[in-house]
């Protein structure tokens, strides 16, 4: 029996279905509309809540089978919070944003609350002896009183154009779509126990949620603010992570709230025919252009609805989890994964990120996808065993109690694997050499990623060779979803050490989604791994794209023409930028013809390390943690180094305290057409 073999006896696997996908940008598949059209959904069953894949609060039994080992845990975080003393949100916090840019000093107090009261439910449901009941009534009758679940950076939508709420008009956000479903999922929970202490608890409940988010999300008027819906799309606009986080919260809220099955149903089909939307936009090869950070948020929020509708509706729509973009949307976030908790982060993601395992494996056994389902396991991996996943924590409750449901079936799956090994925790027998090591099985689930994976829509090209070293390369737009100006790029990483990288995103302030955005330096073209064309940088805007991309994963080559991500003043008419990654060195090259030299070429890249340039070679020396790399450059260009002091927490955390920037400059009166070639190696090669 190989090792493949063994291990699938640790894994739920369902078979997808072939449906057809038309290709490209903004394509009317309509895939939800469709189905429900087909289905002719009847909703009337499901006002009764009835659909939800939960037992009620009083049957111990059930309860104790899903949290499992988890509950200790779940009940001891849930302590931290008795007694709570919960956050008033002042007037000037909000004004903050508006002041100093400043969204965290609103931020904080209110995530600290929905953490609180998310944690007090978890709690209960664990536990079940009423410990916990008065704090999370004192949570919910907080929450209710509030003037507006909106963040202060999403106010401004409302009419009065302010960061201060306005109580004559409600909006919906991240922000109040996500706490409206919680407080709806602990209304249905706890009813009973809150209307014993007064029913006046669940009768504000009900009120905010219909003031909050069912009467918001059906006023028409309400459209523009709204943008996330997608209403009214045009070329050029971008539909988002926002869709689908809003529109599954909605759906939720409205699903254990709304008794009317006529206005359900009219619920049901907006947010189809806006997700339909979200969709319709999305690339057909499934690539998140925001970034693995944003996955969970696009993709996941994605799968969330259509897991949502499909217990809504009795698994009658099931076979959506089962479309090929959906799956391939899932399987990004295993391919996005390079190692040591570090993934490809184009666009405002961060380069550090661990998955929630639980998330990964449930939208893996839907969609049928082998992949995402060996992944999570991978990520449950601690150096020693595979350990028994924790109950996903944070203030997204639908999420932690999904994690509640998945918890005895991925717990088993880990055991499985430690048993396979003879791993610490396992009953199996003492290792005797027979058995695959948990490096082996680590090296097993991983064997359905591609070495290569193309994303020929989105332009973004992985690429892995046989000695540790991973290539991550794309061509697009300047206009896409959190968008930096970085048409061309690339990051390197060589056994999971990041050499050459992409800066990320600072902490979010008024600035990051303003006219201002592009004065940030980590949004530059200059601060990415690319070149300053007669002596431009590349510009924002739809029109600014690359050409001509191609990559050939078998030949492991990609390449793009960046010129018309430039502005005219460029004086390019082609810069083509190409990679080969060979089994022990990457060739960078960028080959161009400008129609007038006005200004000196600046080939900059960013690197995590120290820096040396040599004296009698032409190399620069980067050494990046345990590795030593060698960057050869051309005769024709002069190198220099600068370092980038890093002040920002979220950076930091990442990076450390500084990255550096090489940067290779030709003479001011250098030709009009040219090729730059870089190579790089591990020094000494």
């Amino acid at each position: 029996m190989t090792l493949k073999t063994a291990l699938t006896a640790s894994l739920l696997f369902v078979a997808t279905i072939s449906l057809s996908v038309p290709s490209g940008a903004y394509s009317e598949k309509n895939i939800i509309t469709s189905a429900i059209d087909s289905l002719r959904l009847d909703l009337s069953p499901v006002t009764g809540e009835g659909w939800l894949p939960y037992p009620d609060y009083n049957d111990r039994k059930a309860w104790d089978a899903l949290f499992g080992d988890a509950a200790g845990t779940m009940i001891a975080e849930g302590e931290k919070y008795l007694g709570y003393r919960w956050k008033v949100i002042p007037a000037t916090a909000y004004l903050e944003y508006e002041r100093s840019g400043d969204r965290q000093v609103m931020e904080r107090p209110y995530d600290e609350n929905r953490m609180a009261l998310n944690m007090l439910a978890l709690a209960e449901l664990a536990e079940g002896k009423g410990r916990f009941i008065d704090d999370i009534a004192n949570g919910l009758w907080y929450t209710t009183q509030m003037t507006s679940w909106v963040l202060s950076a999403h106010q401004p939508k409302q009419s009065s154009a302010r960061a201060l709420p306005d109580a004559r008009e409600q909006i919906i956000d991240l922000g109040s779509g996500g706490l409206g479903a919680s407080v709806a999922m602990i209304r249905h929970f706890f009813k009973n126990e809150l209307d014993a202490l007064d029913p006046s608890i669940s009768a504000a409940v009900d009120s905010s949620l219909y003031r909050n988010i069912i009467d918001p999300y059906l006023d028409e008027n309400l459209h523009e603010a709204h943008w996330w819906l997608a209403e009214d799309w045009k070329p050029g606009q971008i539909v988002n992570n926002w869709n689908p986080w809003c529109n599954s919260n909605v759906l939720l809220c409205a699903l254990l709230t709304e008794k009317n099955p006529a206005v359900l149903e009219r619920i049901l089909r907006y947010s189809a025919q806006s997700v339909d939307r979200y969709l319709n936009y999305i690339k057909d090869d499934g690539a998140c252009e925001e970034g693995p950070a944003y996955w969970g948020h696009a993709a996941g929020k994605l799968y969330d609805y259509l897991k949502i509708l499909s217990y809504a509706t009795a698994g009658r729509t099931e076979m959506l989890l089962r479309h090929p973009l959906v799956r391939s949307m899932g399987e990004y976030i295993s391919r996005s994964y390079i190692g040591n908790g570090r993934v490809v982060n184009f666009a405002d993601a961060g380069a550090m990120m661990t998955p929630d395992n639980s998330l990964v494996y449930r939208f893996g056994q839907d969609c049928g996808s082998r992949e995402m389902t060996d992944f999570a396991l991978y990520l449950l991996y601690d150096g020693e065993s595979f350990s028994h996943p924790s109950v996903t924590p944070g203030n997204d409750i639908w999420r932690s109690l999904e994690s509640v449901r998945c918890h005895g079936t991925l717990s088993k799956a880990a055991d499985s694997l430690n048993a396979l090994c003879g791993l610490a925790g396992s009953s199996a027998p003492e290792y005797d050499g027979s058995r695959p090591s948990g490096s082996q099985t680590l090296a097993s689930l991983r064997e359905d990623v591609p070495a290569c994976t193309w994303y020929p829509e989105t332009e973004f090209a992985y690429m892995r060779n046989g000695s540790g070293w991973f290539l991550a390369a794309k061509g697009g737009y300047n206009n896409e979803s959190h968008n930096h100006n970085d048409i061309g790029t690339f990051i390197l990483y060589i056994n999971d050490d990041p050499v050459f990288v992409d800066a990320g995103v600072g902490t979010y302030t008024k600035m990051t989604f303003s006219h201002e955005r592009y004065t940030i330096w980590s949004m530059q073209s200059s601060w990415h791994n690319l070149p300053e064309i007669n002596g431009c940088a590349q510009i924002f805007g739809d029109e600014f794209r690359a050409s001509g991309t191609i990559c050939d994963i078998r030949r492991r080559m990609f390449s793009t023409d960046i010129s018309g991500a430039y502005s005219d003043a460029s004086q390019c008419s082609s810069w083509v930028r190409s990679y080969r990654l060979g089994d022990g060195f990457l060739e960078i090259s960028d080959k161009f013809s400008l129609d007038a030299r006005v200004a000196a070429d600046t080939v900059n890249f960013l690197v995590h390390g120290n820096v040396t340039i040599g004296e009698n070679r032409r190399e620069v020396l980067v050494e990046a943690g345990e590795v030593i790399v060698s960057l050869h450059y051309p005769s024709s260009l002069k190198p220099s180094v600068a370092y980038r002091t890093i002040d920002d927490p979220r950076m930091t955390a990442v990076w450390g305290e500084r990255l550096a920037r090489i940067s290779f400059v030709s003479t001011p009166d250098a030709p009009k057409d040219g090729k730059y070639v870089f190579r790089v190696t591990l020094a000494g090669n």
